[in-house]
């Protein structure tokens, strides 16, 4: 079995936590691992690091790299998309990278799960993955269907029909109902909620992509190389349109293994811990007389008085409040903000790179200042600024800086002028984060300004 883990989703519903440079499968929402490095640690009871397969975009290679080494699963695969194609094209992708590339056959069963979902028994989840697996041997595609315990009106729902075997004959999959719907749905008995999850066989795949979707199986059959770079050329769609809905041969196993999809700030509310009056809290925060409500802190103190069914979320640019049962509606706000141009809908004011990261801690007409983390033994890029000059301070660490064809260390309150124009580089050549203040000067000081000479992560 290959465990085919999807991770290339920007993600919308969990701002201003998740954001377009920073989504919600690299959230740490309650412990030490993220959402993703969770989901690859649960399948590693199950599976070998090398036969699971992560398919994300160039943009988030460098967050799936931190997260495969904090699951303990050296030896993961990353494919990477060239451009988003939605589900279906990113399995076919998976599945030629199976064939080609780790010499899986017809026979071979891929396990389909998103990178984003909690779940809080693993040992009731292994039993049903391998019972899928099992299934998916006789030409079938095995959905995971949730038992619903309310009306949810967020979630994409599974008709199921006959008993067969460990699971049930699928006789349809329903959008996401309104209320009245959803409650028919919980009422019927037969309506299971849609994991998203799919185990299926290399051969299945492909017999059924070559009847409902042509235009995918003709570039699929390609060799793997191929394929990736006309990937392009597929269709937008997901599998649950392109195969799932049109195909004879889908199952559904009920799950009994506390899941989560984590798909709004009601759903994180679900699963959090909370007080004696219901209020899940996490970060500096103050309750007096709330109840049934969220507030998540991050960079400062909030303090909430007589709040009931709210939901309050903190980051060191936005601050979320919104009623529960609404949370549904942060998409549409986030569809806003990009229609007005808004950077908050894509940036965090701290972003990432394979060298560790930055914060813009302040700006202006011709200044910008900002702090600078630095991994140990990482560097940034050689390079240089057209627009720009740079004056640092080390507060932290040890920096290894080039300018020109001199290099200097930099040690701890001590500082060094980059002039404009001038090649250079920073490194952390000790054992603890180096940590920078930054201070640009210029009349153009966006991030497009860079001109890279060499550059360790390939980038150059």
């Amino acid at each position: 079995m290959k465990v085919i883990i999807l991770a290339g989703g920007g993600g919308t519903r969990l701002f201003p936590l998740s954001r377009t440079n920073y989504p919600k499968q690299f959230l740490k929402i309650d412990g030490r691992l993220s959402l993703l490095a969770e989901t690859v640690k649960r399948f590693l009871t199950l599976a070998k690091a090398t036969d699971i397969v992560i398919v994300t975009n160039k943009d988030y290679l460098h967050h799936v790299r931190v997260e495969i080494a904090a699951a303990g699963a050296a030896g993961a695969h990353i494919v990477l998309e060239p451009v988003g194609r939605n589900t279906a094209p990113a399995i076919a992708l998976a599945a030629g990278f199976c064939r080609d590339e780790l010499g899986a056959g017809d026979n071979e069963v891929l396990f389909v799960t998103p990178s984003d979902h909690v779940i809080q028994e693993d040992d009731s989840f292994g039993t049903a993955v391998r019972q899928a697996a099992e299934l998916a041997l006789g030409n079938n595609i095995v959905t995971f269907g949730v038992r619903p315990d309310k009306p949810e009106t967020g979630y994409g729902y599974i008709q199921a029909g006959a008993k067969l075997g460990a699971g049930f004959k699928v006789e349809s999959f329903r959008e996401k109902p309104d209320r009245s719907t959803a409650e028919g749905y919980l009422a019927a008995g037969n309506y299971f909620w849609n994991s998203g999850m799919f185990a299926l066989t290399i051969g299945c795949l492909t017999g059924e992509l070559g009847a409902y979707q042509p235009e995918i199986a003709r570039l699929a059959e390609q060799p793997y190389q191929k394929l990736a770079a006309e990937f392009g050329k597929m269709p937008d769609i997901s599998f649950d349109y392109a195969v799932a809905e049109k195909s004879s041969r889908v199952l559904t196993i009920p799950l009994q293994a506390g899941w989560n999809d984590i798909g709004s700030w009601d759903a994180v509310y679900e699963v959090l811990g909370k007080d004696a009056a219901a209020n899940a809290v996490r970060g500096d925060c103050m309750t007096i007389d709330c109840t049934n409500t969220l507030i998540l802190g991050q960079s400062r103190m909030i303090a909430g008085i007589g709040l009931d069914d709210l939901l309050v979320v903190e980051s060191d640019d936005v601050i979320l409040v919104a009623k529960k049962g609404e949370s549904q509606k942060v998409k549409d706000l986030v569809c806003e903000l990009k229609a007005k141009g808004r950077r908050e809908a894509h940036e965090h004011t701290t972003t990432y790179r394979p060298w560790g990261n930055y914060t813009v801690l302040s700006e202006g007409p011709g200044y910008k200042m900002k702090k600078i983390v630095v991994d140990p033994g990482q560097r940034l890029s050689l390079q240089l600024h057209y627009h720009r000059s740079e004056h640092w301070i080390v507060i932290g660490g040890t920096a290894r800086v080039t300018i020109d064809e001199t290099k200097t260390m930099v040690h701890e309150n001590e500082s060094v002028f980059v002039p404009q124009s001038t090649k250079h580089c920073l490194e952390n050549p000790g054992r603890l984060p180096l940590e920078i203040i930054e201070v640009q000067n210029g009349k153009y000081l966006e991030e497009d300004d860079i001109v890279r000479f060499d550059d360790i992560y390939g980038r150059a």
